[in-house]
C-alpha cells in the first residue's frame, strides 16, 4: 500500500527511500523534487528525518543523498531471516554445477520480482537479473511461475501492478494474453522466459511451493539462445522442480513468512 492509500509519514518516507533508491546513484535534493508527489518542504523534512536515522547519508560536499548503512544492517537481517537466500544455498550450488547455467532463486515483492540469490554460468553472460534487483513478474520465467499458482484474488492485485511493456516482440504484453499463459504453466508445472524480458535470453523456471501450495518462491536455469534451446532447457524440468521441492521442504520448517 502506498502512502496516498493511508500508510501517513512512514509510508511517504519508504517512498522517498524508493526514489533514491531508484536513481541508482547520489542525487540532489532539486532532483528528487522533480520526481516526488510531495510538497517541497513535506519532502525536506523527510529527508531530514530519514538522514539523521541514519536510512539516508548526506555529501555536504557534492550536496547529494545516498541510502544510509542503517539499510545495509536491515538489508542483511533480512536477507538472513525472511528470504530462500541462506536456505537455498547449497541446493543452487549443486544445480549451478550439474547445469554449467545461471540459476537465479527469486521470490514476489508486492508484484514484482525480487531476485533474491544467483548463480553464474560456467561461461557468464550479462544479464538484467541480480541479486537484489526487481524485476517484472509478467514477462520473466520467475515471475509468471510464481504468478501461476497464487490464489485468485493475490493473482488479481498482482496482475494490477504490472506494466504490460513491451520488452520484446514475445512480450506478452495484455492481461489477457498473460492469464492464458498462466493457465498453460499451471498445468505443465514449469514456465518459460521465451526471450520477453531480454532477447536472446531464455529460461526454464518452477514455482516453490509449500505442501498446501503458497507460493514462496521461485527458481530457474536460465542460458541464451545462442548456447541452448528452450527444448534442451525443459528436458531439465524434472531436475529443477525436485531441487525446488527441497527448498520448499526445508523452508517449512522455518516457520517460513507470509509472502504478498
Amino acid at each position: 500500500m502506498s502512502a496516498d492509500q493511508g500508510d501517513g509519514t512512514v509510508g511517504k518516507a519508504l517512498d522517498v527511500l524508493d526514489l533514491v533508491a531508484g536513481a541508482g546513484r547520489p542525487v540532489r535534493f532539486t532532483e528528487l523534487l522533480a520526481t516526488a508527489a510531495y510538497p517541497k518542504a513535506t519532502l525536506y523534512r523527510l529527508i531530514q528525518t530519514l538522514t539523521h536515522q541514519g536510512m539516508l547519508s548526506y555529501d555536504a560536499d557534492r550536496q547529494t543523498y545516498a541510502l544510509g548503512v542503517r539499510l545495509l544492517r536491515l538489508a542483511h537481517a533480512a536477507w538472513a531471516t525472511s528470504s530462500l537466500a541462506p536456505i537455498a544455498r547449497p541446493y543452487l550450488d549443486e544445480l549451478a554445477a550439474e547445469t554449467g547455467e545461471t540459476i537465479h532463486l527469486a521470490q514476489l515483492d508486492n508484484g514484482q520480482v525480487l531476485y533474491v540469490d544467483k548463480r553464474n554460468a560456467t561461461k557468464p553472460v550479462e544479464m538484467f537479473a541480480q541479486a537484489g534487483k526487481v524485476g517484472p513478474a509478467y514477462c520473466t520465467g520467475v515471475g509468471k511461475a510464481m504468478l501461476a499458482f497464487l490464489p485468485d484474488e493475490a493473482l488479481e492485485r498482482a496482475l494490477q501492478r504490472q506494466s504490460f511493456h513491451s520488452f520484446t516482440p514475445q512480450t506478452l504484453d495484455t492481461p489477457e494474453s498473460l492469464k492464458a499463459e498462466l493457465l498453460a504453466i499451471r498445468a505443465r508445472g514449469h514456465a518459460f522466459d521465451r526471450e520477453e524480458h531480454e532477447p536472446g535470453i531464455i529460461c526454464c523456471a518452477v514455482p516453490i511451493l509449500t505442501r498446501t501450495g503458497r507460493v514462496i518462491g521461485a527458481l530457474s536455469v536460465t542460458s541464451t539462445t545462442a548456447r541452448t534451446s528452450l527444448t534442451e532447457l525443459e528436458a531439465g524440468a524434472g531436475r529443477i522442480k525436485d531441487t525446488a521441492a527441497r527448498i520448499a521442504a526445508e523452508a517449512e520448517s522455518w516457520r517460513f513468512p507470509e509472502q504478498g
